[in-house]
């Protein structure tokens, strides 16, 4: 006797089609799993034998074995439980094969045949979907998740007997329907009013929000980059329908996501401390897992104290943030975690963190800020768009009553020119804001008339920089003519695109 049911497997942050073959044969009584099952996979006999026992099943006493194909793919994880018990039972007793056909089942079995939640069901369902499916069965904790994809009917269970009865067309369930209505979670308690003085700064960060843009703020202890770094996320435009999903995805698969939340509905802001590992930070491991930059998809990541970070660590930062992706390559896989993420960096100038301090006197030698300094690569600060000193605010700035401006009032004239942007790039699959522009889009979009190509030609011959820093200041400078509406490119952007530059990465 064989049955077949259909399942997902997950292969990164994608799902692909597994189908799970169980035979039931005469013999001496076995449970053998086969096709390159991980241990978790293995141990579900154990638990598929008592869920279907303490249901009130039968379980077979004879010669079983499941196989899981395509037997080329490792299978990992719990939600094998519920197609394997379903695949048994369906081999013995008669169940609609017509809707067993047209459905993909997943979940983790208890003991006691309750069903438990799982990792990556979002994927598994926009897999189930894209292979034309009609419906999917998920455990009840997971349905308000997997119901946010459209186009595939979701159906909650909470046991293995509510399948069998909704399988053998005994028991009607009722589809779930995706809950849109859950209120953005808000930043009450930040605010870019909070902040005195650093008017500049907050204009970098103003401009680095509405382009997309990576920045490195550098200055001594106590000038505010922390704080202002973490109040970037309350001027950022709101996730779209399509980067929550993407996002979502990322956060599924690691476990993330909180039984009540369907979607993320935030832009993330990670912050790992600098003792990370680049395994840590990019992903990795036996079974590739995504890393902090692809927790920061769509989001901020925030390194504080930049250099502190282990040089090879920083390093493996430059292909996420060329292309928004990381592959991650082993001996029988390779695997493609997205990470479209702005960087938020944060620096002292020295050990000391008082190097040009007039208020403090720096107690560092320069071969200890030479070597400080050196942790930071040319090519890794090339791709950080907007360079930026941070001074110390005055007393009398911080005395002030007045506050300065809000989040919302900044956040307005962000939306309005990624607004622009999104009408610029309709059509282009992998460009979304200015930071994200290629070559082709350079020549495109950022026109320059001769007195900006001139002021563009001096500033690159007396600051030094690089064909890629060439390539920034259009960009940043094409941001900074968004914030103002303009579609001309005027020697007034590209005067404070090239103030946003470093001098000498030595100095």
């Amino acid at each position: 006797m064989l049955a077949k049911i259909h399942t997902i497997a997950l292969f990164g942050v994608d799902g692909i089609a597994v189908e799970v073959e169980v035979d039931i044969a005469n013999g001496l009584p076995s449970f053998s799993t086969v096709g390159l099952a991980e241990g978790a996979v293995r141990e579900s006999k154990d638990r598929v034998k008592a869920a279907i026992n303490n249901s009130g099943y039968t379980f077979p006493n004879r010669r079983i074995t499941v196989n899981l194909a395509p037997a080329d793919v490792k299978k990992a994880g719990t939600s094998y439980d519920l197609p394997m018990a379903i695949g048994i039972l369906a081999a013995v007793e008669p169940f609609n094969q017509e809707k067993l056909a047209s459905m993909v089942l997943a979940g983790e079995l208890s003991l006691d045949g309750k069903l438990r939640a799982v990792q990556g069901i979002l994927s598994m369902v926009t897999a189930a979907r894209e292979q034309g499916k009609k419906a999917i069965l998920v455990p009840l904790a997971n349905c308000r998740e997997a119901a946010m994809v459209r186009g595939i009917e979701v159906y909650g269970l909470t046991s293995l007997d509510q399948a069998v009865e909704f399988l053998t067309d005994r028991l009607p369930l009722t589809m779930a329907i995706a809950d849109h209505s859950l209120a953005l979670p808000a930043h009450d308690d930040l605010d870019f009013s909070d902040v005195k003085g650093q008017e500049h700064v907050k204009r970098a960060m103003e401009v680095a929000a509405a382009g997309g843009h990576n920045i490195l703020l550098n200055g001594s202890p106590g000038s505010g980059k922390t704080m202002i770094a973490k109040r970037f996320a309350t001027i950022l435009p709101d996730l779209t329908f399509e980067e929550s999903l993407e996002t979502t995805k990322i956060y599924s698969i690691m476990g993330l996501l909180a039984p009540e939340q369907g979607l993320v509905r935030q832009r993330p802001f990670r912050a790992p401390h600098h003792t990370i590992s680049d395994a840590g930070l990019i992903g990795g491991g036996n079974q590739p897992r995504p890393g902090e930059v692809s927790l920061a998809h769509n989001g901020v990541l925030f390194l504080d104290e930049f250099p502190e970070y282990k040089k090879h660590v920083l390093e493996v930062l430059r292909q996420p943030m060329e292309d928004g992706s990381v592959i991650i390559s082993r001996a029988s896989t390779s695997l493609e975690f997205p990470a479209r993420f702005m960087l938020v960096a944060a620096m002292n100038p020295c050990p000391c963190g008082h190097l040009g301090d007039h208020l403090h006197n720096c107690t560092c030698s320069e071969a200890q800020i030479k070597r400080y300094k050196d942790k930071l690569s040319g090519p890794l600060l090339d791709r950080i768009d907007i360079h930026l000193e941070v001074p110390a605010v005055p007393f009398k700035e911080m005395t002030k009553g007045r506050e300065g401006e809000n989040s919302k009032t900044i956040r307005t004239r962000v939306i309005a020119a990624r607004a622009l942007q999104t009408s610029r790039f309709k059509g282009h699959k992998r460009t979304y804001a200015n930071s994200q522009m290629s070559s082709r889009d350079l020549k495109k979009y950022c026109l320059l008339d001769p007195n900006s190509l001139n002021l563009l030609e001096q500033g690159m011959e007396r600051l030094r920089l690089s064909a890629r820093a060439y390539n920034r200041i259009l960009k940043i400078a094409r941001t900074i003519a968004d914030l103002a509406g303009l579609e001309q490119i005027g020697p007034g952007h590209i005067a404070e695109a090239l103030q946003y530059r470093r001098i000498d990465r030595r100095t």
